[in-house]
């Protein structure tokens, strides 16, 4: 049965943004939860069809105004997720206690399905804080509401995402850049779009796999990718593999701004491929198809790091 009404937290960002487009083209309402109102409607109402999307402002940590929303909805999508720790948004309570309760909110309402999107590689990285979260995460869903889907994806890029663009960024400025363990790990990027076109057909074919790991159809190396960034946006550079003990020193100076660049336990999850771990299904398993190629993709949104601009864009 189709749902009603979906309750997506996270809808802010990069997939939910694409999410919310899709489920409403699906005519499928959709409740989005957002933490800052007046900064992100304004962007939210622009992805959906009219009357088909209500924003929701509020904090995560708020459990009667959740516990209200879950009453009103068919299914849950948790898109919630960090980085690196700020304050109350550590990983403890983003990554474990928030899907935890909506695990149980989730149970207690009867919900159709939970989708949580998860993280590819986990598994492996036992000495990350936030690998170890994730997987702690996806043990509290499981053990709550036996109705829940995880994704673990890859590397999710887009014109919106913190690591194409940060990386272009960073590109175009130095002349020299780093390969973290001689650039040799592997991902499998996939694009946001796909990846939210395949969330919503997890719902509308009621697809109830518990675990499904994402992936583009390209496999790259760490250096593969800044290779296509370069090449993407006209420039060369020198490309130095760091050692280690270097690498954690730069790496414990980029912890002290307010964004880090990279952080001691994300240098840490670099050690691991973020591959499919041919444990579970993936999504080209279950006929949920990520097609796009990397370069063909970066290609549409890099003429921003170019020297031309916009200028370069081919007509």
């Amino acid at each position: 049965m189709k749902p009603k009404n979906c309750l997506i937290f996270g809808a802010s960002g990069q997939i939910g943004r694409n999410l919310i487009r899709t489920l409403t083209n699906n005519n499928i309402r959709v409740t989005a939860f957002t933490r800052n109102i007046h900064q992100k409607s304004y962007i939210l109402k622009t992805q959906a069809n009219p009357g088909y999307l209500d924003i929701v402002e509020g904090s995560i940590f708020d459990y009667e105004l959740i516990k209200k929303l879950f009453s009103e909805t068919d299914t849950c999508i948790n898109l919630v997720g960090i980085l690196f720790e700020k304050g109350k948004n550590n990983f403890e309570n983003i990554h474990v206690k928030f899907p935890k309760m909506l695990s149980i909110l989730s149970n207690e309402n009867k919900l159709q399905k939970l989708i949580h999107v998860s993280a590819l590689g986990i598994e492996n990285a036992l000495d990350s804080l936030y690998a170890k979260s994730k997987l702690k995460g996806e043990e509290e869903i499981n053990k709550n509401f036996n109705k829940s889907v995880i994704l673990r994806p890859s590397i999710v890029y887009s014109v919106d995402d913190n690591f194409t663009t940060q990386f272009m960024t960073m590109l175009s400025l130095l002349p020299i850049f780093p390969l973290y363990y001689k650039g040799l790990t592997r991902f499998r990027p996939i694009f946001c779009k796909d990846l939210a076109h395949s969330i919503s057909e997890i719902i509308l074919r009621d697809i109830d796999e518990n675990i499904i790991e994402f992936v583009g159809p390209e496999e790259m190396t760490f250096k593969e990718i800044i290779e296509k960034l370069l090449d993407s946006i006209n420039k060369k550079r020198l490309l130095i593999p760091l050692p280690i003990l270097i690498a954690k020193i730069t790496t414990r100076i980029f912890e002290l701004l307010p964004k880090p660049l990279i952080t001691m336990d994300q240098l840490r999850l670099l050690k691991y491929d973020n591959i499919p771990s041919g444990k579970f299904k993936t999504n080209f398993d279950l006929a949920l198809d990520a097609n796009s190629k990397f370069k063909d993709e970066i290609n549409k949104y890099s003429y921003m790091w170019k020297e031309e601009g916009e200028y370069s864009k081919k007509n």
